[in-house]
């Protein structure tokens, strides 16, 4: 299949709560193929690095801390309009406002620990694929 890519990370928190499989499903099931995929952990300064762009809003030192607390699980995925499919997929980054049937509405706990990252541009998913994925490592 050709198509698109966009990035995802599954969140500490979801992968916490043992969530990681069920995520995938929705992911799968939404029509995206999955191209990379490792579970890692962010280090404080991965996570720095990561969320730079959130560097001078209030939220940042808590993200950075949230981000790095425990395993993720990132991956690339391929659809055509990747990034938008996507991010309908996910839903509402609040999970009192996700539609129902997104994954955020079914895992996410809060704004603060909503579940999973989803890229907000072509260009940036191609940003952040790079900074978890080297070039053979995508399929």
């Amino acid at each position: 299949m050709a198509g698109t890519r966009t990035f995802t990370m599954i969140k500490p928190d979801a992968v916490e709560a043992g969530s990681i499989g069920g995520i995938l499903n929705m992911i799968t099931e939404g029509g995206f193929r999955i191209v990379a995929m490792k579970l890692t952990q962010l280090t404080v300064a991965d996570a720095k690095k990561f969320y730079e762009v959130h560097a001078e809003r209030p939220f940042y030192g808590e993200l950075v801390e949230f981000m790095s607390r425990g395993p993720i699980v990132a991956a690339i995925l391929e659809k055509e309009n990747a990034v938008e499919d996507f991010r309908t997929l996910i839903g509402a980054t609040n999970p009192a406002d996700a539609a129902e049937g997104t994954i955020r509405k079914k895992y996410a706990k809060s704004i603060g620990e909503n579940a999973v990252h989803g890229s907000d541009s072509d260009e940036n998913a191609e940003i952040e694929a790079a900074f978890h994925f080297a070039g053979r490592e995508q399929f």
